[in-house]
């Protein structure tokens, strides 16, 4: 078994992106398919608070938002989704939205080109961008954008979607880097596109 590097580092001048999601055994990404434990709490805490922010989508941002910002949370303890609760507050977070006029939550707009605004994000300096959702992480799989892919796999098998990539217009050769199982069964595997 390999264990995910405490810090997902880079040799280049650009921040990688680096998007991560939990699926079922049969691909099912939807959030009510997918089981929390505090390991895997801790893991994503630890991936936030890795990357210099967040990229979203307006759907996964507005779900994140009503889920876990601090108003909406009843009381944040020590255990570990408290943990996450903290870890998503603080992170800074770029919103891509045509729709959405204004936003908060530690959180800017990206207008314009997609791949021009996103490309201008991993140009800065700094340890990297992370990724969640399905949209927009498909239209940055086609611009071919992306760093690293982590797919959380968890034992369990849903019979429905939705599915992540669904509709991407043509394949993505991936290579395993990393892999870690965690207590409650799922396992973590991390892959980077060949060249």
């Amino acid at each position: 078994m390999l264990g995910l590097s405490p810090l997902w580092r880079y040799p280049c001048q650009v921040r990688p992106l680096r998007y991560s999601i939990n699926v079922t055994l049969d691909g099912c990404c939807d959030h009510l398919a997918i089981t929390p434990s505090e390991d895997l709490h801790r893991h994503a805490s630890e991936s936030i608070n890795q990357a210099d922010a967040l990229l979203f989508g307006r759907v996964t941002y507005e779900m994140m938002e009503s889920a876990f910002r601090s108003p909406n949370v009843k009381q944040v303890g020590q255990d570990q989704e408290d943990l996450f609760t903290r870890s998503i507050n603080a992170a800074k977070k770029y919103v891509v939205s045509s729709t959405l006029k204004h936003v908060d939550w530690n959180a800017v707009l990206v207008h314009g080109d997609l791949d021009e605004a996103v490309r201008q994000l991993k140009s800065e300096s700094g340890n990297g961008l992370f990724l969640g959702g399905l949209k927009l992480p498909l239209a940055l799989a086609e611009l071919g954008l992306i760093d690293e892919y982590e797919f959380v796999v968890h034992p369990r098998l849903a019979g429905y979607g939705p599915t992540p990539f669904a509709g991407l217009s043509k394949f993505v050769n991936l290579k395993l880097v990393d892999q870690m199982t965690f207590d409650a069964g799922a396992v973590a595997m991390r892959y980077v596109p060949r060249n």
